[in-house]
């Protein structure tokens, strides 16, 4: 029904819903389609973003704490603190123990005097012992002014004495029942990241706070036995680990955090969106993305954990942060879809009126010829397929007058024939039959060459009436030619030889009268005439299919390419200018294309185009013109199409008398 319905509508409606449908509709898709698709690439592209910015900060902080590493192996490789390890210090009274409280001081290189070590009262103090011991000190002093970043370092052995340059016991308590020592001596040789230190007995010069400061422990083992020597601490400042994340800024009022294995915080900016975050929030994997409600509002956490140290660094922001270039690009799109639907509708509106509007003027054109009137009129220059239509339509109007003027005169011409046809009806009668009395006081008086020529020339006479039909059996064509050929060899005698070859079969079908007579008459004049010795004419007739082919062949003189080439094109001409060189060449009589013309219009306009005339020729060795006639059997296939009703698919169409 709604088929129906658009069916009805007018063309212009049926334009507009046509440009709307191709040309906004799509416009929606494409804007919802970009529309998702940035969403999902600026969604991707800061994920991407913000996952490779915590993989730059862990790789910095993972360079940070090899560096330690390195510094805790070139530590334990020293030769005066290998001596430290194996207790040879302590008994030259060297180090110091967590247990003595009479402590010596050396001056720094500010010459500020502090607190080195706690000696013990007994060990008796010598000047190599003390510059030993300062030199040590002096090479621990060298890596916290290489790197300004360490808080302090502290190096343990398994007595409890210890050896800093900036850190000290609290109290008497052996610094060997620390966590911190018990931690490094489980995972012996291994290079431990404690992070921030919690109720420990050790503290420095400083002050430093717990929160201040991130601390690392490796133990130092006997090669041999396997055995833990001693522990070397190392206290990096916080400010480390907050330069490597504090300037990455996510969004607007996004940040990154660092938290240790435990979920504590390392780094955190001083006004965080969240204080603490869960570890049972990051699950078991190594990295990842997660959504939470902190605070009243939704945030997006991004983390991926160090290898090395086993720290998380987190992305925390907005969840609705990430929306706001989507939303931007949303409002150009949806400004977008706007403006190419009211180009769309504006330019459906004016498109369909300028293709509609002379369709119509074309109608009112059709209206009017419908009633008679075949006036062509004005139509617009217009090169579109509209314009061509229009002046194709004046063309068809002015080839329908034409058409019908042609008509009109043919039939005009076909009244005056056959009024003529009528007043000498009489005549051919009265010939043939005072020739037929001729033929017979030839023969009585014994002149049998005059009596076969009189008979010949009568039957010639009478199959060329043949009653006022057009169209005649093949066998009556034949004898026509019989008769003519009979004719013809009474003057040529011996130099003209003839023979004509039809089957049974076709004798009985019907065909044009008189189409093979101007064929034969040119080749005796044109052909065996101008041929030297005598020379032999073919007639012949055979089926092909749906057409039977009427040849005649001689091997008279032949013609010339060109002059071939120019009857060619004379058979080959439309109708009209066929009729047109059918008067010239009555013009003259002399004119050997007018027979084979005449026969050429008469066949094409009783069964069309499709048949007529083809011709060929070689100079000096003959010609051979073939006839192509449609098959016609009985006399049914002979009625005109207005006469049956209906039409014959290209066969008897039309028919217009022609003589020759």
């Amino acid at each position: 029904m709604q088929h129906l319905r658009l069916r009805n509508m007018p063309l212009r409606y049926q334009l507009m819903l046509l440009f709307l449908l191709f040309g906004i509709v799509p416009s929606l898709g494409l804007g919802l389609l970009v529309n998702w698709t940035v969403e999902r690439i600026i969604e991707r592209q800061v994920e991407d973003h913000t996952m490779q910015l915590i993989g730059k900060v862990n790789e910095a902080l993972d360079t940070k704490m090899e560096n330690l590493q390195n510094m805790t192996y070139l530590i334990g490789f020293n030769p005066d603190i290998g001596k430290f390890w194996q207790g040879r210090t302590l008994a030259d009274g060297h180090a110091g123990h967590a247990g003595h409280a009479n402590p010596v001081t050396l001056e720094n290189q500010g010459g500020q005097a502090q607190n080195s070590a706690i000696l013990p009262n007994q060990a008796a103090s010598s000047v190599q012992a003390q510059d030993t011991l300062y030199g040590m000190k002096q090479f621990l002093q060298g890596f916290t002014t290489l790197y300004p970043e360490i808080a302090g370092i502290l190096i343990v052995n398994e007595n409890g004495d210890y050896i800093s340059n900036e850190m000290y016991a609290k109290s008497t308590r052996s610094l060997t029942e620390e966590d911190w020592y018990r931690q490094a001596a489980q995972h012996a040789g291994i290079f431990t990241v404690l992070g921030q230190p919690i109720h420990r007995n050790v503290t420095t010069h400083v002050r430093y706070k717990d929160s201040e400061i991130v601390s690392v422990v490796r133990s130092v083992t006997d090669s041999e036995t396997g055995r833990v020597l001693g522990v070397i601490m190392i206290d990096l400042k916080r400010r480390a680990v907050s330069q490597a994340a504090r300037d990455v800024t996510l969004g607007k009022t996004g940040y990154l955090m660092v938290t240790d294995a435990e979920g504590r915080s390392v780094y955190m900016p001083d006004m965080p969106l969240i204080e603490r975050i869960p570890l049972e929030w990051f699950g078991a994997g190594d990295s990842g993305m997660f959504t939470r409600q902190a605070g009243g509002r939704e945030l997006l956490f991004m983390f991926r954990a160090s290898e090395f140290t086993g720290w998380r660094t987190v992305g925390v922001f907005p969840a609705g942060e990430s929306t706001l270039e989507v939303r931007q690009i949303q409002f150009y799109v949806a400004c977008f879809v706007f403006i190419v639907c009211l180009f769309g509708l504006t330019a459906s509106l004016r498109l369909s009126r300028s293709i509609a509007q002379p369709i119509f003027r074309l109608m009112s054109y059709m209206r009017t010829a419908e009633t008679g009137d075949l006036t062509v009129r004005p139509w617009s220059d217009r090169g579109d397929e509209i314009g061509l239509l229009g002046r194709s339509f004046n063309r068809m109007l002015g080839q329908i007058r034409r058409l019908m003027s042609l008509s009109e005169l043919r039939e005009r011409q076909k009244r005056d024939a056959e009024l003529r046809s009528l007043q000498e009806h009489i005549k051919p009668h009265f010939l043939y039959n005072t020739l037929d009395t001729i033929h017979w006081m030839a023969r009585k008086n014994g002149a049998d060459d005059v009596s076969d020529m009189v008979g010949a020339l009568s039957r010639l006479f009478r199959l060329g009436l043949s009653k006022g039909d057009d169209f005649i059996p093949l066998r009556s064509e034949m004898e026509h030619i019989s008769s003519y050929m009979q004719i013809q060899q009474t003057r040529y005698r011996d130099r003209l030889r003839w023979e004509l070859i039809v089957s049974e079969e076709l004798e009985e079908l019907f065909v044009l009268k008189l189409i093979l007579q101007p064929v034969v008459e040119n080749a005796i004049y044109h052909g065996i005439k101008a041929r030297r010795g005598p020379g032999t004419i073919r007639v012949e007739a055979k089926a092909d299919g749906d057409k039977l082919l009427l040849t005649v062949r001689d091997d008279g003189a032949g013609m010339t390419a060109d002059r071939l080439r120019e009857l060619q094109n004379l058979l080959e001409m439309p109708l009209e200018a066929m009729e047109q060189q059918q008067k010239q060449s009555r013009a003259n009589m002399n004119d050997r294309s007018y027979g084979m013309l005449n026969v050429q219009a008469r066949i094409q306009l009783s069964f069309g185009e499709e048949y007529g005339i083809v011709l060929e020729s070689e100079e000096g060795t003959g010609t051979c013109v073939t006839i192509i006639h449609p098959l016609l059997r009985d006399m049914g296939q002979l009625r005109k199409p207005h006469e049956k009703g209906e039409e014959q698919d290209g066969k008897i169409n039309d028919y217009r008398d022609g003589t020759t």
